[in-house]
């Protein structure tokens, strides 16, 4: 029997041990009713399936939330709001920025925001290396983005004296072997996410310096 959407997600938050309040699942739910509805005009996601969607962009952005760190956050390459939108449902006392060169994405992450009321995103449009700004974040994410070595180097003038990067990947193997001088892995996660049977993994790196 299939399982209603608001099941397999309240089954993958409770497969992933985390602690999602029921208002939060209904925000989320929201968020890919917007998606799929904008989906139809911008291509947005290749995804059709909305159990497929709740698997492969909300548990699968959810499944990194127990290895990440409070204060401020920068999504780069956000695409359609993943994984900084639901972070930020989850995480509301954080706060996110998100980043993208596709104007059509980021009009949509706009509009998700405001109508899921979250007053701890803002959304920016434009290319990371071209992206002028006075602020330092304490991580910096990316889902997909780009290589590993490339999102490090691209990021490195935003980040905080004690910030972190968290690249969120399939098989990351090789790329850690590529990484530029100066930084380190310090922690390297395999994750299970409910549904998605293609391999994904967290890395979590530190430049020379920081802790």
């Amino acid at each position: 029997m299939r399982l209603k959407n608001s099941e397999v997600l309240k089954d993958g938050i409770m497969q992933l041990g985390l602690s999602i309040t029921a208002d939060m699942q209904d925000k989320m739910l929201v968020y890919l009713t917007l998606l799929n509805k904008w989906n139809k005009v911008y291509n947005l996601t290749a995804i059709r399936d909305y159990n497929q969607m709740v698997s492969n962009h909300l548990l699968d952005s959810l499944s990194v939330l127990p290895y990440l760190w409070p204060s401020r956050w920068l999504d780069v390459g956000c695409g359609a709001g993943l994984p900084g939108l639901v972070l930020a449902v989850a995480k509301p006392d954080w706060q996110f920025v998100l980043l993208d060169s596709n104007s059509k994405k980021t009009s949509f992450v706009r509009q998700a925001v405001i109508e899921l009321a979250l007053d701890n995103v803002s959304v920016h449009n434009g290319r990371i290396e071209n992206w002028q700004t006075t602020m330092r974040f304490d991580g910096i994410i990316s889902r997909a983005f780009c290589e590993l070595g490339e999102f490090l180097r691209s990021t490195n003038h935003l980040a905080a004296p004690q910030g972190r990067w968290a690249a969120m990947k399939g098989e990351a193997e090789q790329e850690i072997v590529k990484m530029p001088d100066g930084w380190q892995v310090e922690k390297f996660i395999t994750l299970c996410v409910p549904g998605v049977s293609a391999s994904r993994s967290l890395v979590i790196a530190t430049c020379k310096g920081t802790k």
